[in-house]
């Protein structure tokens, strides 16, 4: 049985440095949020950002995650959709690249994509196109898929197709599968937070929340949003940036600092802490040192632009995690 699987939408990233935040307000963006755009306005940001040289990669949040846990050395699969075009064969291949056992579905409908615009103070504003993603059915989600892996990881974008998600969440309990889910972004929990409250109380064991999303989901600061996401969640965490992340289960708390970095792109830093943390916990190390890998992967994610880290740099990770090994208890 391979360890992980992660759902969601399958996006090709383009990611942009903007040079001010007049960028963002031109094309009417919430900064940091996660916003829908029609074929429409995907092309008038593409238009509008194409001078600021932006780079391509697959990405979406739970394939990030899949990729960061990948190259950490675990069996992965990752499932989603995309066109039947150029960008959906590259997205495919370069997960295949990466030794993930792909579940991809095809559609007519053009490949997804994430414009990513990353203002000055490394902040980072998603306009997202999704494309074919947006048409992942019931029928891609076969539990003979799901009953090949021990745990579901699922971005929280999922969550604007409930029929779907619902879909996933059943089948993957009814395989005997763990789940946990990454909230995505806040204004996507504000429009969506009772059902969130449904499926955290009913199917998810672990949800990974930054402090704005757990603000929109319970209304409270992160101390006592932790509180109540535990009351619904197995297991709740709670990321608070570069005062790190607090973790609850089971009425105890760890406070997890961050590491040390020169942060210059904050892009696929929430989905590299899942990645680590998943992986301590496959490897059944306790919570404090899943959540020191954990931040450890998202804080050397920091220093580059995008999500994807470079081969010297995991080399480096994986030195690291040893030595967290050999200084906690299993």
């Amino acid at each position: 049985m391979k360890h992980i699987l992660g759902i969601g939408n399958a996006l090709v990233d383009m990611i942009t440095s903007i040079p001010g935040d007049d960028v963002l307000h031109h094309l009417s963006l919430p900064k940091g949020s996660m916003t829908l755009v029609d074929a429409a306005l995907a092309q008038n940001i593409t238009k509008t950002t194409s001078k600021f040289s932006p780079k391509l990669t697959s990405g979406g949040s739970a394939a990030n995650t899949i990729f960061g846990l990948a190259h950490l050395g675990l069996q992965v699969g990752y499932l989603g959709k995309t066109g039947k075009d150029e960008l959906g064969e590259i997205y495919e291949n370069d997960l295949k690249a990466c030794g993930i056992t792909t579940h991809i579905s095809k559609s007519t409908t053009p490949t997804g994509r994430a414009v990513a615009l990353i203002s000055p103070d490394s902040e980072r504003t998603f306009a997202v196109y999704l494309g074919a993603a947006l048409e992942l059915s019931p029928y891609d989600i076969m539990e003979s898929i799901l009953a090949q892996y021990a745990h579901v990881h699922i971005e929280g974008y999922q969550v604007q197709n409930h029929e779907v998600l619902l879909k996933i969440l059943e089948r993957a309990q009814a395989c005997g599968c763990s789940i946990s889910l990454d909230l995505a972004s806040y204004n996507v929990v504000e429009e969506n937070r009772e059902f969130l409250q449904y499926i955290l109380n009913n199917y998810v064991n672990i949800v990974f929340a930054n402090e704005e999303e757990a603000r929109a989901l319970t209304g409270e600061e992160p101390i006592g949003a932790l509180d109540k996401l535990s009351q619904i969640c197995p297991m709740a965490i709670v990321k608070i940036g570069k005062n790190g992340s607090m973790i609850k289960t089971n009425e105890k708390v760890w406070k997890i600092d961050a590491i040390e970095a020169n942060a210059i792109d904050s892009t696929g830093a929430g989905d590299m802490y899942a990645s680590g943390f998943l992986y301590g916990l496959v490897h059944h190390y306790d919570i404090g040192t899943s959540g020191k890998i954990a931040s450890l992967v998202a804080g050397k994610v920091t220093e580059i632009e995008g999500a994807r880290l470079p081969g010297l740099v995991w080399d480096e990770i994986r030195q690291q995690i040893q030595w967290f090994i050999k200084n906690s208890v299993r």
